[in-house]
């Protein structure tokens, strides 16, 4: 209203001159102001978004555990590969790596807490790594193997290091899965390392829940039973057929072995392969390889429940990884599980069928 009578008030030329005049002004003040308003807020969303982003993105890094498991390894292991960047002519961003790789990926029930025990995990006491595939990506990143390591397989398990200085005790004769028990990530790398003459560049750990959480993000994974299952350890009921699993349900076919086969942790390898072919095609027709937003809030959903080696401690070195996989098809994933043979002296138990598992593990170095 100020404006306005000041408007009226101009003096000199004709009274509509003016009128025109003092509605310019007056309109082009508003817009001024408005633009100001409007820059200082959109200013502020930006500064809060940014921030709000930013803690976003810290808290993600902070969900994820992680074992500095090169430091405590130190340099007597097998030698690593080199790793190449892909140059990208189109993007000024950091190049992809395309060299081969190697990840030891574990589930585990190592996490206590009312989800992992409805799940049926144990507590971080009596922990035992439940499924373990040594992942190996080829140079270019275009193939990949996976290859499991039965649980009850009786290996050497060398002297691991503590983290309060002191070492585990070598062993003879034991099951694979001890080694996580008595020396965590460490000794399961180190304990791979020595059966396989194979460097782990990587180490994934994944916990009950937290696969259940993946499944679920990803919308479920639909999968294809050769036979019934009525397994009454894992709590699972199916009859033969497709069927779309949820996370609870895609965990329960990841754990069961008593009902399908003999019984024995083999059968429950092969349900396990089904799962991870059906989790990449998955991932495959959600897009999320090439599409960061979807990778963050996948992301979101699992970080806390991993455990990683340091050099895939923080979000962007877990993205970058998998956005290094984008040309990577699920036909060109060959799933495998390590040649194995009854223990003359036990036969509830395995050991690596030689040469033949000797071939297979020189073939990923």
């Amino acid at each position: 209203m100020f404006l306005s009578v000041r408007g009226h008030e101009k003096s000199g030329g004709s009274g509509d001159d003016g009128d025109e005049a003092g509605g310019s002004d007056i309109r082009t003040g508003r817009r001024a102001r408005a633009l100001r308003i409007t820059g200082l807020t959109l200013a502020g969303l930006l500064v809060l978004g940014a921030g709000a982003a930013g803690w976003a993105y810290w808290q993600l890094n902070d969900n994820i555990d992680s074992v500095d498991i090169n430091s405590a390894l130190g340099d007597d292991r097998p030698v690593k590969a080199v790793i190449t960047p892909s140059p990208d002519a189109s993007s000024t961003a950091e190049p992809l790596p395309t060299g081969s790789l190697n990840i030891l990926v574990l589930g585990s029930d190592s996490r206590s807490g009312e989800e992992n025990q409805a799940l049926g995990g144990g507590d971080s006491g009596g922990a035992r790594s439940d499924t373990a595939m040594v992942v190996h990506l080829d140079a270019g990143r275009t193939a990949a193997t996976v290859v499991s390591i039965p649980r009850d397989t009786l290996v050497d398990r060398p002297s691991c290091p503590l983290e309060d200085g002191e070492s585990t005790r070598p062993a003879s004769g034991v099951m694979f899965n001890t080694a996580y028990e008595v020396g965590g990530p460490v000794c399961a790398v180190k304990t791979v390392e020595s059966l396989t003459d194979v460097r782990m560049d990587h180490y994934i750990e994944i916990d009950f829940s937290g696969f259940a959480r993946l499944v679920d993000a990803l919308g479920g994974v639909t999968v294809t039973t050769e036979e019934d299952i009525d397994d009454d350890r894992s709590h699972l009921t199916l009859d033969a057929g497709t069927h779309h699993l949820d996370g609870t349900e895609a965990l329960a076919l990841a754990r069961t072995r008593y009902d399908i086969g003999d019984g024995s942790d083999l059968g429950r390898i092969g349900l396990q392969h089904q799962l991870v072919k059906a989790l990449l095609e998955q991932i495959a027709e959600e897009d999320l390889l090439t599409s960061p937003t979807r990778l963050y809030r996948l992301a979101d959903t699992v970080t806390d429940s991993l455990t990683t080696d340091t050099g895939l401690d923080s979000l962007g070195e877990l993205t970058g990884l998998a956005q290094s996989l984008r040309d990577l098809p699920s036909d060109q994933v060959t799933t495998l599980t390590m040649p194995v043979v009854p223990a003359p002296w036990d036969r509830n138990r395995v050991i690596a069928d030689e040469p033949e598992a000797g071939e297979l593990w020189a073939s990923l170095r």
